[in-house]
């Protein structure tokens, strides 16, 4: 993904491609999954992906707290997301690789 995140002008201006992982926990209760409405649907999380990532943001950390607090909203029965944004490649001298940021929130019932 194409996005515009950074604290340096240039990542402002040119972007940068990420690569992003995400897991999301929820309580299922008694359901027996005979339907998508009965589990969370993870094309709609991809949209809410694609939204947040298209504010341009200096920290990746406020990216990621954004995506997640939004699908704890979309989806009230979150129990868990774990976030990861990388930068594939990042401005960093002499660095070759992806580089990036971990989030993991836990929301009580």
């Amino acid at each position: 993904m194409h996005a515009f995140h950074g604290i340096h002008e240039g990542e402002r201006k040119t972007g940068s491609e990420y690569e992003l992982n995400i897991t999301v926990n929820f309580e299922e209760g008694k359901i027996e999954f005979n339907d998508l409405s009965d589990t969370i649907d993870y094309a709609e999380v991809f949209t809410i992906v694609k939204q947040y990532m298209q504010i341009p943001t200096t920290l990746l950390e406020n990216v990621a707290d954004s995506i997640i607090r939004r699908i704890k909203q979309q989806y009230p029965n979150t129990a868990e997301v774990i976030l990861s944004i990388y930068k594939l490649q990042a401005p960093i001298e002499n660095f070759d690789g992806k580089i990036g940021v971990t989030l993991h929130k836990r929301f009580d019932g």
